[in-house]
């Protein structure tokens, strides 16, 4: 994407009414008025939040919303470029339990408050191989600490990816934390009994992955306290 394309999309994503962009200072500092309010201020009603980690385009926060009228759904990304088209479909469309945040991941208990959220989805994240580097992985302890601690008891993680061996090491930090697997498939395309929700919906990244012959894994579990 050309350096223009991204100004204008940075600037048509200050107009959008469905996208937030708090400042990392404001964050830190705890001046960010929808944390603990997104149910009162942003969606005007008391349905569950879900929320989408890395939302890359927006297109499975857009299609969730579609699926679910009865759950509002939040979008986050650090790059507001990439989930401006999320955005715009969602106001072209009228959807109007979707909203986008720009802001980092690690700051996600900046962003809401304790037992604000009701389900997690993270979809194809950088699998961050490299040991030196899985302290960014988006499904470190670190980070499953901190979406505990957003989540209502019993609040619900979705992971799905192409990579096996992230799955596989999601499985052992659940198993480790003596948590609940609901649904886990290594091939969720190739399988039967898979959730709607899981299969109903395609990044584009995923529909090149499932065009290459690559499995798609799934795994959704919840957390006991």
């Amino acid at each position: 994407m050309g350096s223009k394309n991204k100004l204008k999309r940075f600037k048509e994503n200050e107009g959008f009414n469905n996208v937030f962009q708090p400042s990392r200072e404001d964050l830190l500092n705890d001046k960010f008025n929808l944390k603990g309010n997104w149910n009162r201020l942003a969606f005007k009603n008391s349905n569950p939040i879900v929320v989408e980690l890395g939302c890359g385009k927006g297109e499975y926060t857009v299609g969730l919303a579609r699926m679910f009228p009865e759950k509002n759904f939040i979008g986050i990304d650090i790059k507001g470029a990439r989930f401006w088209k999320g955005a715009k479909t969602s106001l072209s469309e009228k959807i109007n339990n979707v909203l986008f945040v720009r802001a980092q991941i690690e700051l996600i208990e900046n962003i809401f408050l304790m037992d604000e959220i009701n389900e997690i989805w993270i979809t194809f994240p950088d699998p961050q191989i490299k040991y030196k580097r899985t302290k960014h992985r988006l499904v470190n302890i670190d980070f499953l600490n901190r979406y505990k601690n957003i989540l209502i008891k019993g609040g619900i993680i979705n992971l799905k990816t192409d990579n096996e061996f992230l799955h596989g090491y999601l499985i052992g930090l659940i198993q480790g934390m003596g948590d609940e697997i609901i649904y886990s498939n290594h091939d969720i395309y190739n399988c039967s009994g898979a959730p709607i929700e899981a299969t109903a919906i395609q990044t584009y990244y995923e529909s090149l992955y499932l065009t290459e012959g690559k499995p798609i894994t799934y795994l959704k579990f919840r957390y006991n306290d």
